[in-house]
């Protein structure tokens, strides 16, 4: 049945409406019983279900339900897979209707601005493009089922230190082009039920009550229709809030906020239309789960089994060097804590509470001959004389070593940053000590984020597991025995070493923390500054090869507003089936404003049979050329040429063409008498006054220098001349002489508008 929700919003009272302004407990919406209201009921998380059945809590203290825990987004994002994406969320949408819960609070979709962010495991990416394209489709596979996502935390919410009162101090380019796209994608494209709002301020305003945020660009440019809830005890100010489009704050208030917003009604400070909508807005939330409740029971062993298969999917095999797959008639030499008691996923809000967890040991057994020696403890930095000797001497016996190495729960966590990027040294010293007796050594790697690697040299082979969820360990051990062929592709860079990061000096911060570095986040920093870094954005290895050719593009000209259609070959080159992530990279080269070397524009995942060829197309709009500009407040690119490029990463390009590309608009110009010549070279619209100054100048200053000696020729060569005449500002047209104050005036007013 179909509930006429203005109908019940004109018999609600303005306590009522203020009412469901706030949570009714932590995880439940208030309800309007004489009304048939019900209650309905959120939970995190983006990885799983954390509903909890009595006492609740935000950061995991308090047990929940039984529940599967998938791969988290650090892992899941790799995958570089839509349609997998888009399963996780229809089977996390199933699972939410079986426990009754409205709202899933997820995905998260902040940018991996520093690989030191206590909370990256929760994140997809240091790419927007990216980030946005997984978290729509995760979104529209929890909506199918009439469960509302909740996309966060919105916005700028990139570290851990001081998140609930820290200023992330960005200009509105970098917002636009780093921090905001991935929201932008989700909303545009899936309407997600809620948006989550974040802790922090942005340029000073609490996201909570930031008008700008909420209202002009979510809602007013981007037409998002859902609701703003807060952060869990993130609201700084409830009326001010409320004004600026955060609709439901989050827990209970205990009723004090509410009457808040009834007196700033009674005494006008409010609009009583502003909370007519926001309670109009949590009616059709609550109706829209209410009226399409599914009867569903928890299939927890068949979740299971698709949470092996995502992981399996994601893993990213970083280097191998002819060791990797493992073979059954190896004797293989496990180490380390994690092979038996796997580090899955991460502390704090989204934490599962599984209902079984598989390992790598317990799964590799079945595939070979595998025997185990702890090595080191998973919990802590301690480096363990006997443990050690004990690996060591049966790594000297064992054909291959494979260390399962990582990150303790207690070096990443929601709630604090980690102080560096490195493993627990007890780890480090190990692994070297392992490689020394048997050099053929492969590490697995359990972490929320990147970490460095002293040991790479050492290692033949290095496999990304990330937090694997609770069917993690079966999927490593399936990858390397080679029963799955590895096609995960890095969403983050890995840096050589944390100083080589380009927000090291800026990151942290008390009061404030000044996103310095701008849209040169991720590969766009690393790239541009021809950096050697350990692994590029985007590489992943398989245990087949793929070859490109035949790129073609549908047109060597491009104008704004038309799409663009590139197309290339694929084809599996090796013995094996395989799957290859196909990488499109636009770049500018008109060289007109300071941007990234190349940015992901596109992606496709092929699945190929040995010597197999397949074509994979994708499309790009004028908005893959662009950048943002403040001037305009819009979208813009440069008329020139632009790269078109597709590879295995951002470092690994194999094939690229040349678009050239025009545009009807110009970035407007204010001509004043300190716009330079070169100022009005570079715009399209005032380029004819530039050349003409350029030749009163030249007649002017040739005049001047007849009967110059060589020697004064030689100090003024004509790059000389071009490079002053451009950087020279208009006043000097007046008081070289060249015009009068009211000719040049003249000049200046044809050109503006």
């Amino acid at each position: 049945m179909e509930h006429d929700i203005k109908a019940i919003l004109s018999q609600m009272t303005m306590e009522e409406k203020a009412g469901l302004c706030s949570g009714l407990d932590f995880w439940h919406f208030k309800g309007v019983e004489r009304l048939g209201v019900p209650s309905v009921m959120v939970s995190d998380g983006p990885h799983g279900l954390r509903k909890q059945d009595e006492s609740g809590d935000h950061l995991g203290i308090n047990d929940s339900i039984k529940a599967v825990c998938f791969p988290p987004a650090v892992l899941s994002a790799c995958s570089f897979d839509r349609e997998l994406m888009e399963r996780l969320g229809d089977v996390i949408g199933c699972e939410a209707q079986a426990a009754d819960l409205a709202v899933v609070l997820g995905p998260g979709v902040n940018i991996k601005r520093s690989p030191l962010c206590g909370r990256n495991f929760e994140y997809f990416s240091e790419d927007p493009y990216l980030a946005g394209e997984v978290a729509a489709a995760f979104v529209k596979g929890v909506q199918k089922h009439h469960v509302g996502t909740s996309i966060k935390h919105f916005a700028a919410n990139n570290q851990e230190t001081r998140r609930m009162t820290c200023s992330s101090e960005a200009d509105e380019r970098t917002l636009r082009e780093i921090y905001l796209p991935a929201f932008e994608k989700a909303v545009k494209e899936a309407q997600p039920y809620t948006v989550m709002c974040s802790y922090n301020r942005v340029n000073g305003t609490f996201a909570s009550e930031n008008d700008w945020l909420l209202n002009k660009v979510l809602r007013d440019e981007w037409g998002f229709e859902g609701l703003v809830v807060s952060d869990w005890g993130a609201v700084n100010e409830r009326v001010k809030g409320l004004a600026a489009g955060l609709d439901v704050e989050m827990p209970a208030s205990g009723g004090i906020t509410d009457a808040q917003i009834v007196a700033a009604v009674k005494d006008g400070t409010l609009d009583e239309a502003v909370l007519d909508q926001a309670a109009e807005r949590i009616l059709t939330l609550i109706f829209r789960y209410e009226e399409h409740r599914e009867q569903r029971e928890l299939t927890l062993e068949a979740d299971h089994a698709f949470a092996r298969k995502a992981a399996q999917e994601s893993m990213v095999l970083l280097k191998n060097d002819g060791i990797l797959p493992l073979k059954a008639d190896e004797s293989v030499l496990f180490v380390g804590e994690y092979a038996e008691k796997p580090r899955y996923q991460g502390g704090g809000s989204s934490h599962i509470n599984s209902f079984k967890v598989s390992d790598a040991m317990s799964a590799a057994k079945k595939l070979g001959t595998v025997s185990f020696a702890k090595g080191f403890s998973g919990a802590e930095d301690i480096y363990d004389e006997a443990l050690a000797a004990e690996a060591i001497e049966a790594a000297k016996k064992a054909d291959k070593v494979v260390v399962f190495a990582g990150l303790p729960d207690s070096f990443e966590s929601e709630g604090y940053d980690r102080a560096h990027m490195d493993l627990p040294a007890c780890q480090n010293r190990l692994i070297a000590e392992l490689a020394a007796v048997n050099p053929n050594l492969v590490v697995v790697l359990h972490n929320g984020a990147p970490v460095t690697l002293p040991w790479l040299d050492k290692a033949r082979g290095l496999l990304e597991a990330y937090l694997g969820g609770q069917a993690g360990g079966e999927a490593a051990a399936d990858i390397l025995f080679g029963v799955v062929n590895p096609s995960g592709k890095l969403a983050e860079t890995f840096p050589v070493k944390l100083s080589d990061n380009p927000s090291y000096l800026n990151f942290g911060g008390k009061e404030t923390v000044e996103y310095r570095e701008g849209v040169f986040v991720g590969y766009r920093y690393y790239d541009k500054k021809e950096m050697a870094v350990n692994f590029p954005f985007g590489h992943g290895l398989s245990y087949t090869t793929f070859t490109y050719s035949n790129m073609k593009l549908n047109s060597a000209d491009m104008t704004e507003g038309e799409t663009l259609s590139v197309s290339v070959d694929v084809t599996n080159t090796g013995a094996v089936a395989g799957k290859e992530t196909v990488q499109l990279y636009v770049g500018d080269r008109t060289g007109k404003v300071q941007r990234p070397i190349r940015e992901l524009k596109g992606f496709a995942k092929v699945e190929l049979a040995p010597g197999e060829t397949k074509t994979v197309t994708m499309t790009l709009d004028s908005r893959a050329f662009s950048w943002y500009s403040v001037e305009l407040h819009d979208w813009y690119a440069f008329s020139g040429e632009y790269e078109i490029a597709v590879g295995a990463s951002s470092r690994d390009i194999r094939l690229s063409e040349t678009l050239s590309y025009r545009t009807n608009r110009a970035l407007p110009l204010h001509i004043g008498i300190n716009t330079t010549i070169g100022d009005l070279l570079e715009n399209e619209k005032a380029k004819p006054l530039g050349e003409k100054l350029i030749r009163m100048m030249d007649a002017f200053f040739g005049a001047d220098s007849q009967g110059d000696s060589d020697a004064a020729s030689e100090a003024m060569g004509d790059d000389m001349m071009d490079a002053i005449a451009a950087s020279q500002p208009l006043r000097g047209i007046v008081s070289f002489g060249i015009m009068t104050p009211e000719e040049l005036q003249s000049e200046i007013a044809k050109y503006t508008d």
